[in-house]
Order: C-alpha cells, then sequence, then structure tokens
C-alpha cells in the first residue's frame, strides 16, 4: 500500500462511519412509528396516526440550531469521503467511491422524500387544525406534483406511508455504506495475511514506493 493510501484505520473513517451510525440511530427512533405504516398487518388507527403527527409536528418545530446541527454532521461525512478519496487508491476509488455514491443517494432521499413531505405534512397539519378550530372539516388531504395531471391528492395515512417508506430506503443505504466499509476493512485484513504467509514462506516480495507506482503507470501509458 502506498503512503499516500487511507485505509479503515484512518481518522477519514471515522468521520463516514461516525455521521452513517448517527443517522441509523435516527432512523431506528422512528423505527415504532413506521413499522405499523409498512408492515403491520393490523389496520391504522386514528389514534396512532395521530401519535405520529405529534411526533411528526414536535420534529418540524424543533429549534434551528436541530438542524443545523444535523447538516453539519451531514457535512462531516462528505469531508471523510472527500479526505480517503484524495489522491485515492484502487481500493478507495473502488469501496470509498461506492459508499460515496450511496452517501449521495441518501442526501438525495432525504431532501426530496424526507424534508419536502415533512413540511407538505405540518402545512396540512396546521391547516386541519385551523379548520377544526373554525369548525370546518375540510382540508384532509396534501397536495403533491404528478407527471399527468400536474398534481395528486394524498391522504394523511398516505403521505405518513410515503415518509415511512423513505425512512426505510435511507435506512438500506446507510447500511450498505456500512457494508462497503467493512469490506474494505476485511480485503485490508486478507492483504496482510496474504503478505505474512509470503513472508514466511520466504519469497520475494516487491513493495514499491510512490515514486516508483507512477513511474510504472507512465510506462503503462
Amino acid at each position: 500500500l502506498s503512503q499516500n493510501y487511507r485505509g479503515s484505520g484512518s481518522f477519514a473513517t471515522f468521520l463516514i462511519i461516525g455521521p452513517v451510525c448517527f443517522f441509523l440511530g435516527i432512523l431506528f427512533a422512528s423505527f415504532p412509528y413506521d413499522f405499523p405504516l409498512l408492515w403491520s398487518p393490523n389496520p391504522i388507527t386514528p389514534l396512532h396516526i395521530s401519535q405520529i403527527e405529534t411526533h411528526l409536528r414536535f420534529m418540524h418545530a424543533a429549534p434551528p440550531l436541530i438542524s443545523r446541527l444535523l447538516h453539519l454532521i451531514i457535512a462531516v461525512g462528505f469531508l471523510g469521503f472527500f479526505t480517503k478519496l484524495y489522491r485515492a487508491s484502487e481500493s478507495n476509488f473502488l469501496f470509498d467511491g461506492g459508499s460515496l455514491l450511496l452517501y449521495l443517494i441518501a442526501a438525495g432521499v432525504y431532501i426530496t422524500n424526507v424534508v419536502t413531505p415533512m413540511n407538505a405534512l405540518a402545512e396540512q397539519m396546521g391547516a386541519e387544525t385551523a379548520a377544526a378550530a373554525a369548525g370546518d372539516g375540510q382540508a384532509k388531504t396534501v397536495l403533491h406534483a404528478g407527471p399527468l395531471t400536474g398534481e395528486v391528492e394524498l391522504t394523511r395515512e398516505e403521505s405518513l406511508r410515503v415518509l415511512s417508506a423513505s425512512h426505510t430506503i435511507l435506512a438500506f443505504v446507510l447500511v450498505g455504506v456500512l457494508v462497503l466499509q467493512a469490506g474494505q476493512w476485511y480485503a485490508e485484513k486478507r492483504e496482510r495475511e496474504d503478505y505474512a504467509a509470503w513472508v514466511a514462506r520466504g519469497e520475494p516480495v516487491e513493495v514499491m514506493d510512490d515514486d516508483e507506482e507512477e513511474k510504472e503507470v507512465e510506462k503503462e501509458e
């Protein structure tokens, strides 16, 4: 391995795994609310929907410091990826490049399928609260842009299901990041074991420094 290689034992890996585990913890905290909406065979009761909406309203009304801290932790994850991919080796391109792609997908899902629906749900719940206070039973749906008609009406339960499904997608994508980072650690472990076996057998092992690696690449080109 070259001197510039940043493997699974580097501090940059900690900058990646830390935020990913933090976000998985947040998703796990939401799992009791998401499970009945997606996988429970029992019908959803209005009480449970109200509990979920109360939970979402509480999260949406959190101080701005909370969202800024969350976005800062997301940025820390990107910093870890960019650090590991600076003058990257083949292993970095394979494992860290794939992890970065999954992390970008997770960020996109968070922006499009979590933040936007949560804002829409907050507006919907505020409108329903105002309508209930005025004695009007309307405003029971939320509008989303659709490909054909331009607008798609979703009920309260459907909107919550979309949000819960997005949480599940995020969890699988973030677990994929951890799997790739674990794969990098295992590949390094096997490489060290193979190197130790070659040395034990007395076989010659050619080790090139960074300058020699660059010269070999130039010769191949």
